[in-house]
């Protein structure tokens, strides 16, 4: 590889990081205005215009807040539980496609991180480990509200990852394929009847929801967030957290948010793929990112609705959707989709 093709690998890897990087404060702000807009209350309005610089200075707050360690018997583990949950977040967006090729003086550029045989294997993979750091956070704290948090994330995410990864399996089982190019290739086809798309959430629209509500449980939001419900744990596996150490778990939360909401949109919504859409040349290349990115948006606008309309689950009651309701949809899914494959219907 010569100078030029380190530095295009270097872009594709470096450029979708930043993105997320630069995501999370401003969804900091769009939550919180979204839930003014929602419950009837301003929000933030008051430094900057609409509010606009009150992550900049959350962000200055974390950065010159006192860094307090409990007098836990394991500050290796407390140390780093926030990195492991955070580097979990940004890896996993790697083996997303965010675009068609970007040609560029001559050259096709892929936009992915990385184009591995294995994009949907990774991706759960690297989702599993999220779980490591915050159990690891509420052991390490010495605190049974953090403990207990960390146990209620731990059964969460076994629970509902089994639900989301038999829901993809579908997903898997049409394209017969594991690279996630290969899945939005596929839904970019000739459209059903000549003007449906071949999106995979027509024909496994059970799959999408079951995925989409694991997405929540995943994510620790609202209406699953037991791990660190105020009312019952104070703030959960995080209590004893504070200053950068808390901001890499808030930012990981809103990149893991993103993610999922960006694998929501390639696994069953095409991708950056639209009916009638080719991209052809750079302009093609920049329109194909800004679909991706209002797809992701609508859904991360899910996220949010979600957090500030509905009520959240008894513990008991989170544990039996997930095993008796959705993982049952999962699997009747993937029959459905198996079905439809003999018959030759997709």
């Amino acid at each position: 590889m010569n100078l030029a093709d380190w530095a295009i690998l270097l872009a594709r890897i470096l450029v979708p990081l930043g993105v997320l990087m630069t995501v999370v404060p401003l969804l900091s702000w769009v939550e919180r205005r979204g839930a003014g807009l929602i419950q009837d209350r301003p929000g933030p309005n008051r430094v900057g215009p609409f509010g606009l610089l009150q992550p900049a200075a959350d962000a200055l707050k974390f950065l010159f807040k006192e860094d307090l360690i409990p007098n836990t018997p394991d500050k290796v583990l407390y140390v780093a539980a926030p990195a492991v949950a955070l580097f979990s977040a940004l890896t996993t967006f790697a083996v997303i496609p965010y675009g068609a090729a970007l040609p560029v003086n001559g050259r096709e550029i892929p936009l992915i991180g990385a184009d591995i045989s294995i994009g949907i294997l990774y991706v759960f993979a690297l989702t599993s480990l999220s779980v490591y750091g915050i159990v690891l956070a509420g052991w390490a704290s010495d605190n049974k509200f953090s403990l207990m948090g960390g146990i209620r994330s731990g059964a969460q995410i076994i629970s509902y990852e089994l639900a989301m990864t038999t829901a993809a399996a579908g997903v898997i089982l049409s394209t017969a394929s594991f690279r996630l190019t290969d899945v939005v290739a596929s839904q970019a086809a000739a459209p059903w009847f000549g003007f449906l798309p071949r999106w995979n959430v027509i024909p496994q629209f059970i799959g999408f929801l079951v995925f989409f509500i694991s997405g929540f449980a995943e994510t620790n939001r609202v209406p699953f967030d037991l791990p660190e419900t105020e009312q019952e744990l104070i703030a959960g596996y995080h209590t004893e957290y504070a200053s950068m150490k808390f901001a890499m778990f808030f930012m990981a939360e809103y990149i893991n948010m993103t993610v999922a909401s960006a694998l929501t949109v390639t696994l069953y919504f095409g991708g950056w793929t639209l009916p009638g859409f080719h991209p052809h040349g750079f302009l093609g290349g920049l329109l194909s990112m800004l679909i991706f990115a209002a797809k992701t948006a609508f859904f991360v606008w899910v996220f949010v609705w979600v957090r500030w309309t509905l009520p959240r689950f008894r513990y008991d009651q989170l544990m039996r959707l997930g095993w008796k309701a959705l993982l049952p949809l999962a699997l009747v899914n993937l029959l459905w989709v198996a079905g439809l494959i003999a018959m030759k219907v997709i």
